[in-house]
């Protein structure tokens, strides 16, 4: 491990943190509100470690970055830039104590976009950009960012794009990966323009559309209204944002496909095909469902019902409606949607849906071969047999993501916390969802939580984000050794 060579990435990461806090800055000073003076001494405290970290251990030639190296550079890289992240927060003194607004860091830059905030209409304009805009560097990933830039530095990127896209197998666009990567934030920053655009003409102002546009692009989910999208109350604004949410959803060398001229493209991913089909299955269900013990009108019970399915699958986490009053089996289908989550390459979070169908396939392949022991069977995606060590990967994530979260369940639990919020926090957690059930719904917040159950879910935030797998190695003593 050449921990010189990780600390100087690390610290370029902090310093480009620090430059992009010149935005929230610019909100601060045009709405003359209290969080420029927090804002500033953050951005010269994070460009100054950053600068610190890169002076300090410069001079390293790398040519290459092992697989080791890389995993180190996403964990640590993730978890200084949610602790420089939380600066503006704690120093604005709106978030409450450290661990809060740690909290809050983390829960954007993962793009979970679970809460502590009580009355967020309260703060500050400058503090609430800031809390969204990180989530829109979160969401297509600061460390796939910096993949693009990698390569000037004569250094090649794959195990960092390995360790950060959100897929089983990462998809190259391009034969270099800085262009795979700069393909990938200009598919990204074009849809999120498309969705600015369309929130303005609908009424909504500048500063409201471009916070609502980056938190639903990266399936974030924060809002600047304490009511979430339900404060706008317009069937316009829940269509436009249910069909950005999808297309966050979907895998986004599917939207470079489609750009480039291949309009069938999202009919051909099976995985496509497989998310677009279980949504519509799930609004259906949840649609009839709410119809008459909810609302009134199947008009009603299916703008509801649609746009907090599609919320909870694409693990966005807006909401339109308090979802604990509907009856249980909708409540239930929302918890399981936390699991399931979008597709593999997209910026949701949850198991994928890649994976799903990769373990669906498996059983049958299991119970086929009861039936048929001498069968020689393939599992196969999209007509492509699918290499057995991958197969092994997507099983182990599996059960790694079944094990880590009844042990986090247990934990939360073990600190008082009542048995339908432990497990809906930590399930909105891992999923990066946002609101729960119980103590943390879609009215509440996760202020109540206990100091030590933020610090068990500020963890499971980190784990759903990478991959698992990316944080879980660095506790293997092997990971560590020569």
């Amino acid at each position: 491990m050449r921990w010189s060579f990780i600390l100087n990435i690390v610290g370029m990461l902090i310093f480009f943190l620090g430059i992009c806090m010149i935005f929230p800055l610019f909100f601060g000073l045009y709405y003359k509100d209290q969080s420029v003076i927090p804002l500033a001494q953050s951005m010269g405290i994070t460009i100054a470690s950053g600068l610190s970290l890169i002076i300090c251990f410069r001079g390293t030639k790398v040519q290459y970055i092992s697989h080791r190296e890389g995993m180190a550079i996403v964990a640590i890289g993730w978890t200084a830039i949610g602790l420089f992240g939380a600066f503006p927060f704690y120093l604005g003194a709106e978030f409450g104590t450290f661990v809060d607004a740690f909290f809050e860091s983390v829960s954007g830059f993962t793009t979970t976009g679970s809460s502590i905030l009580t009355n967020i209409e309260a703060v500050s304009k400058g503090l609430l950009f800031w809390r969204s805009f990180i989530q829109w560097l979160g969401g297509m990933g600061i460390i796939v960012l910096s993949v693009a830039i990698l390569p000037f530095l004569g250094v090649g990127g794959m195990q960092l794009y390995k360790a950060e896209v959100p897929s089983p197998v990462p998809d190259k666009l391009k034969p270099r990966i800085r262009d795979t990567a700069t393909v990938l934030w200009k598919v990204y920053a074009l849809i999120s323009l498309s969705e600015i655009i369309l929130l303005m003409i609908g009424g909504m102002d500048l500063y409201d559309a471009l916070c609502h546009t980056f938190t639903t692009m990266p399936t974030g989910g924060f809002s600047t209204k304490n009511a979430s999208i339900a404060y706008f109350d317009s069937i316009y604004f829940d269509t436009v944002i249910i069909i950005f949410m999808l297309l966050a959803g979907i895998n986004f060398s599917l939207h470079y496909q489609f750009l480039r001229g291949k309009p069938l493209a999202f009919w051909r991913d099976s995985e496509c095909r497989f998310f677009f089909g279980t949504v519509l299955l799930l609004i259906v269900i949840v649609t009839f469902n709410i119809y008459g013990t909810v609302y009134e009108t199947i008009g009603r019970a299916l703008r509801f019902g649609a746009f907090q399915v599609v919320s909870i699958v694409t693990t966005t986490g807006y909401v339109t409606a308090d979802y604990e009053l509907w009856p249980s089996m909708s409540q239930i289908i929302l918890l399981l949607c936390m699991f399931l989550g979008a597709s593999a390459g997209s910026t949701g979070g949850g198991m994928k849906c890649l994976r799903v169908m990769l373990y669906l396939k498996y059983c049958y392949k299991e119970l086929f071969l009861l039936i048929h022991p001498r069968a020689v069977k393939h599992i196969k995606i999209g007509g492509v047999t699918v290499p057995e060590d991958v197969v092994r990967s997507v099983l182990g994530f599996m059960g790694l993501y079944i094990g880590l979260f009844a042990f986090s369940t247990v934990l939360i639990a073990s600190m008082g916390v009542d048995f339908i919020t432990s497990i809906a926090s930590v399930a909105a957690t891992m999923g990066n969802i946002g609101p729960g059930l119980g103590m943390v719904g879609p009215v509440d917040n996760f202020a109540q939580i206990p100091y030590l159950g933020k610090w068990v879910l500020i963890g499971c935030m980190l784990l759903g984000r990478l991959e698992i797998y990316t944080v879980i190695i660095l506790f293997v003593p092997e990971f560590w050794r020569r």
